[in-house]
């Protein structure tokens, strides 16, 4: 070490060979490189799902319309039209 540290910092960036990369810019060797490529895949995937989420709580909660008189009268009338027909079958002789 030429700088006198103790930290091996050729330690910190060994793969899982225990070789260095060289500083030249030549490539990782392939499995460094498909572990690299996977934890990327898996953060995005990650922030994808996290996003995907968030847009479904957002929409789900901004989404609903307010309570409409109308809707709540036709509502109960077709309860009460249900409740009627419910009566007339139950008294139906068989």
């Amino acid at each position: 070490m030429a700088d006198g540290s103790s930290i091996d910092t050729d330690a910190l960036y060994r793969n899982s060979q225990g070789v260095v990369p060289s500083e030249n810019g030549a490539p990782l060797s392939a499995p460094v490189a498909a572990i690299s490529l996977k934890r990327t895949l898996l953060f995005v995937g990650i922030a994808a799902a996290s996003a995907g989420l968030a847009f479904a709580v957002v929409r789900a909660t901004l989404a609903r319309p307010p309570a409409d008189p109308t809707t709540e009268r036709i509502q109960s009338l077709i309860d009460e039209a249900n409740r009627l027909l419910k009566q007339l079958d139950e008294q139906k002789p068989e």
